[in-house]
């Protein structure tokens, strides 16, 4: 569905999930194709990584897949860009019946990806995000196996997610542990390596759909001093309510 010759992907976006807490707006919609401010939530992110200067990109699907796939097909041409993004996708729907949680879909989409590369949730609105290049490449030359994005918590997660050092790294901050606790964006960049054992024992392309979520993974390799972070202060909403949806659209 998509021009091979342009290499692996450099980003994928995470679209699969059913969407519960949007019901009944995902009964009929996958969620990354709910509107935000006159189009959808997954195009935002399309436009940003075309601006970026990404060629290509892999979006993984279950939930009314078909949707997705209809509706943009195999490219997205941006808003005056030169050049189109060309899209492949990962079908867990189709190869499984069901999404595979985000580790289990993100080591089934391996086999696209590059050896370092973006990932973002389809359900987030973040429109000042430029997925910099710098960023990237300096951790590309990095030890680290994973960069997060973390934002100040929102009222919906008050305790938050990990810590944050004073030199970037994460923090995998437990229970009693006081120090400020930030919440994971959805945004990271990752290195194929991180999908490996120790940290995740799922064989790359997860060929027999096993479902995998992406924390315990993250804070086993945060205990190792192997995942750096770094704290916005931009507008980022998760797109996880028909409230927060409804509330987005009225600013």
């Amino acid at each position: 569905m998509v021009n091979l010759n342009l290499g692996q992907s450099k980003a994928l976006i995470l679209a699969a999930g059913r969407g519960e807490r949007m019901r009944p707006l995902t009964d009929s919609s996958p969620k990354p194709l709910l509107s935000v401010k006159g189009k959808p939530i997954l195009s935002w992110h399309l436009q940003a990584l075309l601006r970026a200067g990404h060629k290509k990109v892999v979006v993984n699907t279950a939930w009314l897949e078909e949707k997705i796939v209809n509706y943009y097909k195999d490219q997205f041409t941006g808003e005056g860009d030169d050049h189109p993004l060309h899209i492949q996708y990962s079908l867990e729907g189709r190869d499984f019946g069901h999404a595979l949680e985000t580790a289990g879909g993100i080591v089934r989409a391996l086999p696209l990806l590059d050896s370092v590369f973006w990932v973002v949730a389809g359900d987030i609105f973040i429109p000042g995000f430029t997925f910099p290049t710098h960023v990237f490449e300096r951790f590309k030359s990095s030890p680290y196996l994973a960069h997060l994005f973390l934002v100040p918590n929102p009222p919906h997660n008050p305790l938050g997610d990990f810590g944050l050092t004073e030199d970037n790294m994460l923090l995998n901050v437990t229970g009693g542990d006081l120090r400020p606790k930030f919440t994971y964006s959805s945004i990271g960049i990752f290195k194929k390596s991180l999908f490996q054992t120790p940290f995740c024992t799922i064989t790359a392309g997860n060929d027999v759909g096993t479902k995998a979520a992406l924390a315990p993974v993250l804070r086993a390799a945060a205990d190792k001093g192997l995942i750096s972070a770094e704290l916005l202060q931009t507008e980022w909403t998760d797109v996880g309510t028909p409230q927060r949806l409804e509330a987005l659209n009225l600013t």
